[in-house]
């Protein structure tokens, strides 16, 4: 029995050291806005943003994923189109966001078997993010008036591999469809000054970038989700 005892434990352990379900590490590439100002490109990055991220990886086809995201956001009429560049406007902003949501892999995602994985996914959640609220100044320039949170739906796809046994690469592009129209200072409170350009339309906001996590963890029991 003793025997029995001590190869449990022994099993047990390396279950523990080989195994990861859950991921944690950062996030760096770079950032764009698409709205009424600058650029009408929509994966354009001009500016830098760096965050982290973590995953609970519960079956081979989904994860549950958590991050936080700075980005700078900057944009010029003189890189948009004719009508555009005769404005003139520009504008800096950043925004902090955190994220929650699911990941789902195109191609089954095991960690445990020591075998290198490859897979395509998609991902998409909920998006809470605070920024600068802006504003034509008496100088006729887009200034920040106030902080304001607002809520995002987040759009991702990607790609990720493992390195080795305990590290994850991945690369992934993101558009945040926001529910404001004035990142750009194009549709601010009446109180405020009048809007330009669509108002109509809500801004959005990029990342363009890199990941690598950190796997540890045992193997999940089997479930139905």
């Amino acid at each position: 029995m003793r025997y029995l005892a001590s190869f449990v434990i022994v099993l047990f352990f390396v279950q523990s050291i080989t195994s990861q379900t859950y991921e944690v590490g950062l996030m760096a590439g770079g950032s764009n806005y698409i709205g009424d100002v600058g650029s009408t490109l929509y994966i354009a990055p001009n500016d830098i943003a760096l965050g982290a991220i973590a995953k609970w990886n519960r079956s081979k086809r989904h994860a549950f994923r958590a991050s936080f995201l700075y980005a700078e956001l900057n944009a010029d009429d003189s890189k948009g189109d004719d009508r555009r560049k005769e404005r003139g406007f520009s504008f800096n902003n950043s925004v902090k966001e955190l994220s929650l949501g699911m990941e789902f892999n195109f191609w089954d995602w095991y960690l445990y078997d020591g075998k290198p994985q490859f897979t395509p996914y998609l991902y998409s959640g909920i998006t809470a993010f605070n920024h600068g609220a802006l504003a034509l100044d008496a100088n006729n320039e887009l200034d920040a008036y106030s902080d304001k949170w607002n809520f995002a739906i987040p759009m991702v796809v990607g790609i990720k591999k493992t390195l080795g046994r305990d590290f994850v690469i991945g690369a992934e592009i993101g558009a945040r469809y926001t529910f404001t129209d004035n990142l750009d200072g194009s549709n601010p409170d009446d109180r405020f000054g009048t809007g330009f350009g669509n108002l109509n339309n809500n801004d959005w906001y990029v990342f363009t970038g890199i990941t690598l996590s950190y796997t540890w963890g045992r193997i999940p029991c089997d479930c139905t989700f």
